[in-house]
């Protein structure tokens, strides 16, 4: 069932979402299934996409919003509350799932559960704050997330808090795309760079024409799992993170070490991982939520990248039969209890989830 504590303001929408889709030479669900994704997840566009010379696509990607599609948002200030400390002395838990580069709703959920006023000023106190990454692409304003991000990390600290932020695949991608460009990889399954996945994965153009040394140093830096509160935190629902290390710290060392390294067929084989999904969902899913928390500690496993909508098994309606596509109230909690998906489709007209945690389930 899907969670909905804490419920905001009704989303009005200005146009109609259609299943928007573009190819591309990693598709984020990994080989294709069609138990994977509903039949309408991989209608094919009318007009193919022209491809780069010498490039193999694979698969489809998820459905993106059109970029002349709004959402707007308002926020009652009356309904916004800071949060409470606990009894540890501890700030409560939140956690943020994918944003890809819409900043304005962004700034209203935060503002909705009090950790930001009006004017976008970290104003939680003592609250802990964490991103399950995927800051950009997509949306409209990526690196204005980012700034956004590391602004709060120094006002939350300054606070007696801390905002932080996990290393998502699109970070990854970004990365791969300024460091490596048209560089050739090997993708297994074809000829692929990263510029070009990049771009059909919902690259913006204003984003890279932005992206300074101090965000690709700290998307470099950014940690790929951590545990809090008994909750494991991770960006995919994949297990290939027990590729990378027997303990929280050596999945973040080598990581990070790996793009230290700075070889373009070792970062996309990191991002070619980091893009599967769906891991936890279906049979033997609780078993693979263990294998994570039995390696490294926690008792839930809570990540983004795979829509709920997806999880689901629904999408919107590319006729138009159902304009306002699935509903996403608040996170998905599925695999025996054992998992919380947090990203609520905002570039599938869902809704951008900020949520404190634990659960009350």
């Amino acid at each position: 069932m899907t969670q909905g504590a804490g419920q905001g303001p009704e989303v009005e929408r200005t146009a109609t979402l259609r299943d928007f889709r573009v190819p591309a030479y990693v598709h984020e669900t990994g080989p294709y299934d069609h138990s994977a994704q509903p039949e309408e997840a991989v209608r094919p566009v009318e007009e193919p996409l022209e491809h780069p010379e010498g490039y193999t696509p694979t698969q489809r990607d998820l459905p993106v919003i059109n970029r002349g599609d709004t959402l707007q948002v308002t926020v009652d200030p009356a309904a916004a509350t800071a949060p409470q400390a606990t009894a540890t002395g501890q700030g409560p838990l939140y956690v943020v799932g994918d944003v890809h580069g819409y900043l304005d709703e962004l700034l209203a959920a935060l503002q909705e559960k009090g950790l930001v006023d009006a004017a976008g000023q970290w104003s939680a106190g003592t609250a802990r704050l964490w991103f399950l990454g995927d800051f950009t692409d997509r949306g409209p304003d990526g690196i204005g997330v980012i700034d956004l991000v590391m602004r709060l990390s120094a006002e939350a600290a300054a606070a007696g808090g801390y905002c932080k932020a996990l290393m998502g695949n699109h970070e990854l991608l970004l990365l791969g795309a300024k460091r490596f460009g048209d560089t050739p990889v090997n993708s297994g399954a074809g000829t692929a760079t990263f510029q070009a996945a990049w771009l059909l994965n919902g690259g913006q153009k204003s984003d890279m024409d932005r992206l300074q040394d101090h965000h690709l140093q700290w998307m470099a830096r950014l940690d790929a799992v951590e545990e809090v509160d008994g909750h494991l935190l991770v960006h995919s629902d994949t297990t290939a993170y027990l590729d990378y290390g027997d303990s929280i710290e050596a999945v973040n060392d080598t990581i990070r070490e790996t793009l230290t390294r700075n070889d373009a067929d070792e970062v996309w084989d990191l991002f070619r991982k980091f893009t599967k999904r769906f891991s936890f969902r279906d049979e033997g899913g609780a078993d693979a939520v263990r294998s994570l928390l039995d390696m490294y500690g926690g008792t839930r496993i809570v990540h983004g990248h795979s829509p709920i909508p997806y999880l689901l098994g629904e999408v919107g309606s590319e006729e138009g039969e159902d304009p306002a596509g699935p509903v996403v109230e608040g996170p998905h909690v599925y695999a025996d209890g054992l998992a919380i998906a947090m990203d609520g489709g905002v570039t599938m007209a869902g809704k951008l989830l900020v949520q404190q945690l634990p659960l009350d389930n």
